[in-house]
């Protein structure tokens, strides 16, 4: 199974001051930073693109941006993404017709490509030529579009059905993640953890960081040993 990686979503950072809060994030433990780009589209919220990323990229020299894509047409961003140095981008299948494309123009643009699915998409949208051409999938375990909501257990099992597929596969969760929720995420099979309030608003974030790290080797462990 892939190793743990924990990815700190910035929309639970102070944008005002969001090269500093990478820097902070990454001095704390983290090896991605979650970026949410959202369109007004696709979810009714607008955050931050390329533009935004790009002077991230400048400032955080070696930055991974997991670039998490709530957009309604993703194969238009692929490029402006690639060009202000994002390093994952991940689209929600929802959002476009022809998956295997936008997986191949993000190859092409020499980004690593994910593929999310929202809490009422069932883990059978990825079909095994989807999961297999992705490098990462992602299931959100809130409705995409806003922070700061409340974890929902029943998007739990799609991970378990995902990793039993896909054991090599990078498998991420996104939504209401922190330490009360981290068990079940890790027993599910995820190695990549997004975590938003949790960590940013932690009085010591690298001790959250490291908890959700160890939790997620702990399950990991326990599942080669069976």
């Amino acid at each position: 199974m892939p190793r743990a990686i924990i990815s700190p979503s910035v929309l639970a950072s102070d944008f005002g001051q969001l090269t500093a809060e990478c820097k902070r994030m990454i001095k704390g433990g983290a090896e991605w930073l979650h970026m949410d780009v959202m369109d007004g589209h696709f979810v009714p919220n607008i955050t931050m693109g390329a533009p935004v990323l790009a002077c991230v990229s400048k400032g955080v020299p070696g930055i991974f941006m997991d670039c998490h894509m709530m957009v309604s047409e993703p194969d238009k961003w692929v490029d402006d993404i690639a060009d202000a140095g994002g390093s994952l981008y991940c689209f929600h299948i929802e959002a476009t017709s022809d998956p295997l494309a936008v997986i191949d123009h993000i190859h092409q643009r020499k980004m690593k490509a994910g593929v999310a699915i929202s809490p009422d998409t069932p883990s059978t949208a990825i079909t095994d030529e989807i999961g297999e051409a992705a490098d990462m999938l992602l299931v959100m375990t809130v409705y995409p579009g806003r922070g700061g909501q409340k974890f929902i257990e029943r998007c739990v099992p799609k991970v378990a059905e995902l990793r039993a597929r896909f054991p090599d596969k990078d498998i991420e969760v996104d939504g209401g993640v922190g330490p009360k929720t981290i068990d079940v995420c890790a027993e599910a099979g995820s190695n990549v953890i997004v975590a938003g309030t949790a960590i940013f608003n932690a009085p010591e974030p690298e001790k959250v960081i490291a908890l959700l790290k160890s939790t997620v080797d702990t399950a990991q462990a326990k599942a080669a040993a069976k």
